[in-house]
């Protein structure tokens, strides 16, 4: 077993567990003002990119406590979660930078927008980073060949016959 490296394909199902409790620490946090909640919010998203589940403790929680409860796996391409993955440090950092900067509205307005994101993950489905990745590759900027599942569109859905 490695400990660095993303999982590819990634249960869909764990990955919107993991949303909801992005989503509860940022309403949380941005409700309440208590900044230090941003550490955990941080060292999660940091440890989801670096690692997959296996050095975040909402990662394992949702892989091996929650998801298996929720039936069985759906699996999707891993390298769109790893990109929202990315996205989410970069909201967390800002989040945690404006709080370190007495900017606690900044940090608060910008833990909202996470909280938008995670909760289109965690209610509907809807990866907004995975979307944006799906942009990126069409338009040249991230190569076919980070994603292959994501860049065929044959291997998207199985093709009804009969």
């Amino acid at each position: 077993m490695t400990i660095v490296g993303f999982p590819n394909p990634v249960n869909e199902k764990a990955a919107r567990v993991v949303a909801t409790g992005v989503l509860v620490m940022s309403v949380v946090t941005a409700a309440t003002g208590w900044w230090w909640l941003l550490v955990p919010l941080v060292y999660g998203f940091v440890a989801r990119v670096v690692a997959g589940p296996r050095l975040s403790p909402l990662g394992q929680f949702a892989t091996r406590v929650v998801s298996p409860r929720l039936g069985a796996p759906k699996l999707v391409p891993g390298p769109p979660k790893r990109f929202a993955q990315a996205v989410g440090v970069c909201f967390s950092v800002a989040a945690a930078v404006l709080a370190l900067s007495g900017l606690g509205t900044a940090a608060a307005v910008v833990l909202a927008v996470l909280a938008v994101f995670a909760a289109l993950e965690s209610i509907v489905g809807f990866c907004a980073g995975c979307f944006v990745f799906g942009l990126l590759m069409r338009a040249g900027v991230i190569p076919e060949e980070t994603c292959e599942a994501c860049a065929d569109i044959r291997l998207r859905r199985p093709v009804a016959t009969g």
